[in-house]
Formats: C-alpha cells, structure tokens, sequence
C-alpha cells in the first residue's frame, strides 16, 4: 500500500473494485481504503493481469504491505 497521507501508518480495506483475472492499467483504481478521515481510492503502480488478491474488505493494511500480484 502507498503511503497516502502523514495521518497515519495504516487503514481498512472498504471495497475491492477489481477481480482476479481482470485487466488494470497505471493509475485505475483498485481498491478503496478507508483512513483516519477520508476514503481513498487506491490506484495501480503497474499495468497487467490482477492473477491473486492478497488482502480483503475489512482487512486493515499497512503502508508498504503488498495488496495484490499483477503478471
């Protein structure tokens, strides 16, 4: 996960906005990410295939923690 704001090192996973198997190009969201004040979407570093979601709604992430593997 990117680090997002100086508020705070971690945050919840809301909502996933893509599924295995789908296509994501730079800069699509992909999740959104409930922190301290604010939902954020989170958007994808890389373009690819999402082949594995690693985390799920409700899960609270931390800055640095992967979230999902592209091929």
């Amino acid at each position: 996960m990117p680090q997002l704001n100086d508020a705070g090192d971690d945050g919840q996973v809301d909502e996933l906005l893509v599924a295995v198997g789908d296509a994501v190009g730079v800069g699509d969201a992909v999740m959104t990410v409930e922190m301290e004040k604010a939902v954020i979407e989170i958007e994808s570093p890389h373009a690819g295939t999402v082949r594995h979601i690693i985390v799920a709604p409700g899960d609270v992430v931390a800055i640095g923690q992967p979230l999902m593997d592209l091929e």
